[in-house]
C-alpha cells in the first residue's frame, strides 16, 4: 500500500500503477500484492518495460540485461521521467510512483478515525456512516478497511501508515479523482490471499470510472465501494467469493 498513499499518499495507490497518471502506486510488501485500479504490480511493470523498450529502440540505446540495469534504464527514459521512487507502506520494497511522495502528518485528524476526508467529498453524516460500517466490518471479519479521500497533493500521505497501523489485514482505499479512476486500493497480504485480485479491478471499473463519479458525485463512488467491499469480505471463502459487485 504505498503510492497512493504517497501519491495518494503520491505514495501505493495504490500497490503500483507504473505507467499512467491515473494509476495508484504501491507495494504491499514481500508477500503482498500491489493493486492499482485493478491491475497487479507485475502486469503494470510489464507495461512500463514495454513502453520503455519501445522508446529505447527509437533512440538506438542498449537494453539493460539485468533487473538492476532495467530499473536504472527506466529512470533515464522519457517514460520514467514522470515517475519517482516511493516507499511501500508494507515494507522496504520500492515502487515507481508519482513525481513526489507526500508525508504531511499535520493533515491527520487529532483523534483516531478509519475515515479521513481531506478533500471534503463527504458530509459529516456520510463520514460517520462509513466509519460505522468500517468498524462493524472489522469486528465481524478482522479486516481493517481504511478510507482516505484526497486531491493529490493535498493528503497526509505516508503519515497514515502509522496513524492507521497498516498491516497485512488492512485495505487502504484511497479516493482521488486526480488519478482518473477515483477508486484505488492497497491491500495487505492476508487480504490478497482471500479476495480475488479481479474483484478490485471490477469494483474500480463499475464505481470508479470518471463517467460515474462525475455524474453521481465522488461521495456516491466512495459509499458504493465501501458497501461492495463489506459484502465481499463477509462472503464465505470459495471459488465464487466476491464474484459479484453489489
Amino acid at each position: 500500500m504505498a503510492t497512493l498513499l504517497s501519491s495518494a499518499l503520491c505514495t501505493s495507490g495504490s500497490i503500483s500503477r507504473l505507467a499512467t497518471r491515473d494509476s495508484t502506486c504501491s507495494s504491499l510488501g514481500k508477500s503482498g500484492i500491489s493493486v492499482v485500479g485493478g491491475r497487479s504490480k507485475k502486469a503494470d511493470a510489464k507495461l512500463v518495460v514495454a513502453s520503455a523498450l519501445k522508446n529505447q529502440n527509437s533512440h538506438e540505446e542498449p537494453v539493460p540485461s539485468t533487473e538492476k540495469g532495467v530499473a536504472t534504464f527506466l529512470l533515464n527514459t522519457a517514460v520514467a521521467s514522470a515517475l519517482s521512487l516511493s516507499i511501500s507502506l508494507f515494507g522496504g520494497d520500492i515502487a515507481l510512483a508519482r513525481p513526489e511522495g507526500v508525508n504531511r502528518p499535520e493533515l491527520l485528524p487529532k483523534e483516531f478515525t478509519p475515515v479521513i476526508d481531506v478533500a471534503g467529498f463527504l458530509s459529516p453524516a456520510q463520514e460517520g456512516r462509513i466509519a460505522q460500517q468500517v468498524t462493524s466490518l472489522e469486528d465481524e471479519t478482522g479486516y481493517k478497511l481504511r478510507v482516505l479521500a484526497q486531491n493529490y497533493p493535498e493528503t497526509p500521505g505516508l503519515a497514515v501508515k502509522n496513524f492507521w497501523q497498516v498491516d497485512d489485514n488492512t485495505i487502504v482505499f484511497v479516493a482521488d479523482p486526480s488519478m482518473g479512476n477515483i477508486l484505488n486500493f492497497n491491500v495487505g497480504a492476508s487480504v490478497d490471499l482471500n479476495v480475488p485480485r479481479s474483484f478490485w479491478s471490477r469494483l474500480a471499473g463499475k464505481y470508479g470510472n470518471i463517467f460515474f463519479w462525475r455524474e453521481q458525485g465522488e461521495d456516491a463512488s466512495i459509499e458504493a465501494a465501501v458497501e461492495a467491499i463489506g459484502e465481499c469480505l463477509r462472503e464465505p471463502a470459495g471459488p465464487r467469493a466476491c464474484s459479484e459487485i453489489k
